[in-house]
């Protein structure tokens, strides 16, 4: 039974190590079911395709673990699609030249190979911090990509397909399925994995080792004389986020059946994920799963609706970006600009005209350093 608790003078409740209040576990629970509920929504309109979800929940899921290192460690990664490569191109692998057909160990084998990775490359990378960080993750991650291009054994540019045994599939329970019911099967599969990993990320940011990541990436030099582990703490970050890749890439395989190097391992997927923890709210638990989503959607429906989709999805990832400063998750929540915009507006209603023209005037202030900026480039003065 959910034991109740105070919380900073809030009641709360705490249940399985997971404390909330009563507003939150109303989210939480209503956030639940409509991840369960999905495949019956996309039956209700064509512009929303259960694929489409699931891809933005696969992508957000490794932007969760990305965030760990993003939120607490004030650590960037530009690669981090090699963990999530490293998870497809392991699943592929054993299906192909080992003949497993279980989605069981095919996830096993993909959360093995992304861990190696992540310990190899954290140990490479982590002496260095910022921008060599950056860039080192990078050069791995465009390595990894190369090693997929280049290996006829990996398929090179087209790739590996996962279709073992002779019902030409991954078995789900030993079974074989319809390609309908296996993909529903499959969404739900993702979901569990999603809400464990989720749980697992929760109780690591409410615990010591968050902490001290914290205090990490505060002041690395304090840290050290205070008596923590700096390297060893932040490997292990690095590698908890590389695994939360690999699962995700995993999937991702198993899910599609096939894997290519531009669609897992190519550097401009790190920046997607990158991407979605910001878009999200890096600064949340589940913000950069709901940054996955809205990537693809946007990405999907961008390419439905006109041919200059890239524009498209441009313009309405600034007005999001510009709109949520904290992240579209961190906007929304208790305290957020968002909630504090709605309260002043019910508060004073004619504020409208006074956002209105801040708003003007502000995009005359960008437009005109804009130009200033172009006047210097092409001509040399100010």
């Amino acid at each position: 039974m959910p034991e109740r608790v105070d919380r900073d003078g809030t009641p709360a409740y705490r249940f399985l190590g997971v404390e909330v209040t009563r507003r939150e576990a109303a989210f939480l629970v209503l956030g639940v079911v409509v991840l369960f509920i999905v495949p019956d929504l996309t039956t209700v309109s064509d512009s929303l395709q259960l694929s489409v979800i699931h891809q933005g929940l696969l992508f957000g899921f490794a932007a969760v673990g990305l965030n760990l290192l993003l939120r607490h460690t004030k650590l960037t990664s530009f690669g981090h699609a090699a963990f999530f490569g490293t998870g497809a191109y392991a699943t592929a692998v054993l299906a192909r030249y080992a003949g497993v057909q279980s989605v069981g160990l095919l996830l096993l084998g993909a959360i093995a190979a992304a861990t190696v990775m992540a310990a190899i490359i954290g140990v490479l990378s982590l002496r260095h911090t910022g921008l060599y960080f950056a860039l080192l993750t990078l050069a791995f991650g465009q390595l990894l990509y190369a090693i997929a291009l280049g290996q006829s054994a990996l398929g090179g540019s087209d790739g590996l397909p996962i279709r073992p045994g002779p019902a030409n599939q991954p078995l789900l329970f030993g079974t074989a399925f319809s390609p309908d019911v296996y993909q529903v099967l499959t969404y739900y599969l993702t979901v569990v994995v999603i809400l464990i990993g989720l749980f697992v990320m929760y109780r690591i940011t409410q615990s010591p080792f968050r902490n001290a990541l914290d205090a990490i990436g505060q002041e690395r030099t304090r840290a050290r004389f205070i008596g923590l582990p700096v390297r060893r703490y932040v490997w292990a970050a690095f590698v908890i986020s590389g695994i939360y890749g690999g699962v995700a890439g995993g999937l991702y395989a198993v899910v599609r059946q096939y894997v290519r190097p531009e669609g897992t391992l190519f550097f401009l997927r790190s920046g997607d994920i990158l991407f979605m923890a910001i878009l999200g709210g890096f600064r949340t638990l589940v913000g950069p799963l709901i940054g996955g989503v809205v990537l693809v959607f946007l990405q999907d429906v961008g390419q439905d609706v006109t041919q200059y989709y890239e524009f498209l999805t441009g313009a309405v990832l600034l007005i999001l970006v510009y709109g949520f400063p904290r992240g579209i998750v961190g906007s929304l929540r208790s305290g957020g600009i968002v909630n504090t915009r709605l309260n002043e507006l019910r508060r004073e209603p004619s504020v409208l005209s006074r956002w209105g023209r801040t708003a003007v005037q502000s995009l005359e202030r960008k437009v005109t350093e804009a130009l200033t900026s172009l006047r210097i480039i092409l001509f040399g003065v100010d």
